[in-house]
């Protein structure tokens, strides 16, 4: 596509970025989807997205061994924003965030079940590896 074609804002799109057990990997997340969303014209949702974004990723460096991917989709007014890690389990359950106020460990996914319109996670198997996918939506209002 020409430079100078305007973009449908509307049109899905989707982004994968791979990423090492590396704990700088967060930060490298972050920076690259507050760069995705600005350029998409979603601004209004990268300070929300970043919370949730570095949570999810954060727990597949910290609780895994191998690689793992940040996802970013956008389709039909809603951004699903996902990480991937080689770790099959299921995530632990999200707390009650009132309750984890003063706790170190464990918001993770109490924020991203207060902050997200929906959210969920998936064991996945590809090609001989296994894994799992924990994501969440939110709707672009």
């Amino acid at each position: 596509m020409p430079e100078n074609e305007p973009v449908d804002p509307a049109a899905p799109w989707e982004y994968t970025l791979y990423i090492p057990n590396d704990p700088r990997a967060v930060t490298i997340c972050r920076r690259t989807l507050r760069l995705i969303l600005t350029m998409h014209g979603l601004i209004r949702l990268v300070d929300t997205t970043e919370l949730l974004a570095t949570e999810l990723v954060s727990n597949a460096v910290r609780h895994t061994k191998g690689p793992a991917a940040l996802r970013v989709r956008w389709a039909g007014g809603v951004l699903r924003v996902g990480a991937w890690d080689a770790d099959p389990g299921p995530p632990e359950p999200p707390g009650n965030l009132d309750a984890l106020t003063d706790a170190e460990e464990g918001r993770g996914l109490a924020l991203v079940r207060a902050c997200a319109d929906w959210w969920g996670w998936q064991p996945l198997a590809r090609g001989g590896n296994r894994g799992k996918y924990v994501w969440r939506d939110l709707v672009a209002a």
